[in-house]
């Protein structure tokens, strides 16, 4: 008796974080559609029950995750290399520490299989304006115009969504492990490359 009454205690201290993080898990395993709350519970060790204590409905958890996933995927990343005080080496380690994960984790391409789905959509957008507006802040702070550093971080974007893309669908067209540091130290050269 003392350990069941332990065990729905220990049920019972879940936060919407720990299921949002459950939700952004899931997504990262079998898309959008494996949101849903009996799974989770299961997989939480949970009720229903605890689900219905934090979140009012599936969209509801489905924001969350979105929020978590915006948080440890962008902010966090930048805030950490934001500690570098000289721009050119913050894009460098930027994409050092982007590039490579990205290829192992496929939620950023779970949920661009599901942007038609509002929530997502509005996520994606708000991740791309994000990252995009950053990167195109880095090449302000190198010294390009407005207009060019705007390009050039689109540029840095897509070549982050391509490098993703292609890790997981044909990983066999990137380079291998010693030749990772070259391909990223070329496309780094390119982007920074000023016009002529």
């Amino acid at each position: 008796m003392v350990m069941a009454q332990r065990q729905q205690n220990k049920k019972t201290r879940l936060s919407a974080r720990d299921w949002a993080d459950a939700a952004l898990a899931a997504i990262r395993e079998g898309g959008l559609a494996a949101v849903a709350v009996e799974p989770l519970a299961a997989r939480l060790g949970t009720t229903k029950g605890s689900f219905y204590w934090h979140f009012g409905n599936r969209e509801a958890l489905i924001e969350a995750a979105l929020a978590r996933w915006i948080e440890a995927d962008t902010e966090e990343i930048i805030a950490a290399v934001e500690t570098e005080p000289d721009p050119q080496q913050r894009l460098r380690r930027l994409f050092t520490k982007v590039t490579k994960p990205a290829v192992a984790d496929p939620t950023e391409l779970s949920l661009l299989a599901s942007i038609d789905h509002p929530q997502v959509a509005a996520a994606l957008r708000q991740v791309t304006e994000r990252r995009i507006g950053y990167l195109a802040g880095l090449f302000t702070e190198l010294g390009f115009a407005e207009d060019e550093a705007r390009r050039r971080g689109l540029m840095a974007y897509s070549f982050y969504l391509g490098h993703t893309q292609l890790g997981h669908a044909v990983p066999s067209v990137l380079p291998s492990t010693e030749g990772f540091l070259t391909y990223l130290e070329a496309t780094m050269d390119a982007l920074l490359r000023p016009k002529s």
